[in-house]
């Protein structure tokens, strides 16, 4: 019981950090304001990015439940499909360059719980690009809604996924924050295309695992 509890909470935190390695708008304001700012509001901005995207982890959780029949029968297409996009996704964070955005990004002053609310809004406001991205990592590192016709322990795989998910956005965001502060001195704007890059590489890579192994078990299921 303990190993699969601990399974569940990892594939949750797996995808939780695989959604949130990105450097786009919203990691570039987090960064900016951490430089500008101070760390615990690059901290709380980061926090409100994590809560908003779990939010959103909830809301494809449920859907990719209600459609866990259709998912089922067409696991392998999914699968591939899903792969693709994560590749893509990968690409696009690889050529992605955003130096001319955090120069002209300035940030003002306000409080933490600003910080706070102010990323928590800006990250809901993507919603139609957020969520069909979390559930393709959903499908990749094949997080599934429970089998056992136990209402409780369907609800309680369900609440330790978004825990998991909820830990791993929190800890690319603290730790991105984090180093960013460590390195304040030495830090410049290049630098995030080499985040950019490494990050474009894992999300890339990841997609064409799941891509891969797909066509592998297929393969050898048809055997």
């Amino acid at each position: 019981m303990l190993i699969t509890i601990i399974e569940i909470l990892l594939r949750g935190f797996a995808v939780g950090l695989a959604a949130s390695i990105t450097v786009g708008p919203v990691a570039v304001l987090c960064i900016q304001r951490t430089l500008s700012k101070t760390t615990r509001a690059g901290v709380f901005s980061g926090l409100g990015v994590a809560c908003a995207d779990t939010l959103m982890a909830i809301i494809a959780y449920f859907f990719f439940a209600m459609m866990q029949a259709q998912i089922e029968k067409y696991s392998h297409i999914l699968s591939i499909i899903g792969g693709v996009f994560v590749v893509i996704v990968g690409v696009y964070i690889f050529f992605q360059n955003p130096v001319p955005q955090i120069r002209r990004n300035r940030a003002g002053n306000t409080t933490l719980w600003k910080d706070f609310a102010s990323m928590f809004g800006f990250t809901i406001a993507n919603f139609v690009v957020v969520v069909p991205y979390i559930l393709a990592f959903f499908a990749m590192f094949g997080v599934g809604t429970a089998t056992e016709s136990q209402d409780v322990a369907s609800l309680l795989t369900s609440m330790f996924i978004i825990i998991g998910f909820f830990c791993g956005a929190c800890t690319w965001w603290i730790t991105l924050t984090l180093i960013i502060s460590l390195f304040r001195r030495r830090f410049r704007p290049r630098h995030l295309l080499t985040i950019n890059h490494v990050a474009g590489i894992i999300v890339g890579l990841l997609g064409i695992y799941t891509i891969l192994s797909t066509f592998i078990s297929t393969t050898n299921g048809v055997q």
